[in-house]
């Protein structure tokens, strides 16, 4: 059957997810590659306040499962579509209503508060649209998509800025409408029963390795998007240019190589993927760390780059950490409050792993930060290969989608 035959059979709340998942994933590249020439331009930023900037960016990955349980009244589906209202409207209030630098801090806080609402829930929505068995490959085949639609908005950025005209009002505005439309496709799918707010502040005990897996990821995250593009610029003296061209290729690689890892999440299962993850971890902490004393210049630039674009890849693993959660659920009800929660949890440590490596590298050298990183994801190993499945999986009827998209 062709992949348009499988979509059109597909549920009708997964062609939502898939068009929301798109526009999402669209909107999101759109504004990731205006804002720091935006902030650039209009404020002229010194080093201290664009650093200062993070604050706003991640502190809702603090408060999201404060927020979440407060919003414990709306379905998961509506809590997406009002985190997609929420990131519409402070993208547009960035482009729009950014008078002063405490006015754009507010809205950059309003926009990173709906990125961050929808993290757990694109996770969870989209196990619920999953065959059973086949949860790994709906993940790869979202997170595809996704890559394809952040593809298209950094070049539809490129062609609008160098051959249409287009300022910095109009491409905030049209990110605005590409959340417009997702928090509309996201309305439109069938309500599911809301969770209570305890679920979301409660940790539990058996879900304790995957809260250990959880806070790893999010300790090893903030290392590299910090500092493995500032090693590209600062040690091997790189431009702007090399980051985006290098960005642009992982998206495309990422197109191919999600629905692939999420069929090796459901083959080989998630302990063996996250400690694959975990070796070829600490090979990238090797590359970036030592490859300019070991080799010639050249080759520990090519090296570098390597380990960028695989890293890139790595963090799409995080999908068999959701997709463990789903598994060792006691009951269906846990799976969405529990990704939340987690997700709070990582930005506990990212943000405390990179002040203490910016202060490392200070000290001692950027080596050192990478050594870290090595440790973490030695430690990472160890968790993976700890972690126990249940046998026979969930048997609580979450699955509900129609077809695979692709060839199962």
């Amino acid at each position: 059957m062709s992949p348009f035959r499988r979509f059109s059979a597909s549920s009708r709340d997964l062609k939502f997810f898939l068009f929301a998942s798109f526009s999402v994933g669209m909107a999101g590249s759109i504004v990731d590659a205006t804002l720091n020439n935006f902030l650039n331009f209009r404020f002229a930023l010194t080093g201290f306040q664009r650093s200062f900037l993070e604050l706003p960016r991640e502190l809702p990955g603090l408060l999201v499962v404060v927020v979440s349980a407060l919003l414990a009244f709306l379905c998961s589906r509506q809590l997406g579509a009002l985190s997609m209202v929420l990131s519409l409207l402070g993208a547009v209030a960035i482009g729009t209503l950014s008078r002063t630098y405490g006015l754009m801090m507010i809205w950059l806080f309003l926009y990173s508060l709906g990125q961050h609402l929808f993290l757990p829930i694109s996770s969870s929505i989209g196990m619920e649209l999953a065959s059973e068995g086949k949860i790994g490959r709906r993940l790869g085949q979202l997170n595809s998509i996704r890559n394809l639609s952040a593809v298209i908005g950094s070049f539809f950025v490129f062609i609008a800025f160098k051959y249409a005209g287009l300022t910095f009002r109009h491409t905030f505005f049209i990110a605005g409408a590409g959340f417009a439309v997702s928090a509309v496709m996201m309305f439109m799918m069938k309500p599911k029963k809301s969770h209570s707010a305890k679920l979301f502040l409660k940790p539990h005990r058996e879900y304790r390795s995957y809260y250990l897996l959880a806070i790893l990821y999010g300790s090893r995250k903030q290392l590299f998007l910090t500092f493995a593009p500032w090693v590209l610029v600062t040690v091997f003296h790189q431009p702007t240019q090399t980051i985006a061209t290098l960005l642009t290729i992982g998206g495309v690689i990422g197109i191919f190589f999600q629905p692939l890892l999420g069929w090796s999440i459901d083959r080989f299962g998630e302990r063996l993927v996250l400690a694959a993850e975990a070796l070829l971890l600490i090979v990238v902490c090797a590359g970036y760390g030592f490859s300019r004393s070991l080799f010639a210049p050249h080759i520990a630039f090519l090296i570098a780059c390597g380990c960028f674009l695989l890293d890139q890849m790595l963090m799409s693993v995080n999908m068999a950490r959701s997709t463990y959660m789903r598994k060792i659920a006691k009951d269906p009800s846990h799976v969405q409050p529990s990704l939340t929660l987690a997700t709070s949890m990582d930005h506990v440590f990212s943000i405390s792993i990179a002040l203490v490596a910016g202060t490392v590298w200070s000290a001692f050298g950027y080596q050192y930060v990478f050594l870290m990183g090595a440790v973490i994801a030695v430690a990472n190993l160890f968790a993976a290969l700890r972690i126990k499945l249940p046998g026979a999986g969930m048997k609580t009827g979450i699955a509900e989608s129609g077809p695979a998209l692709v060839k199962d």
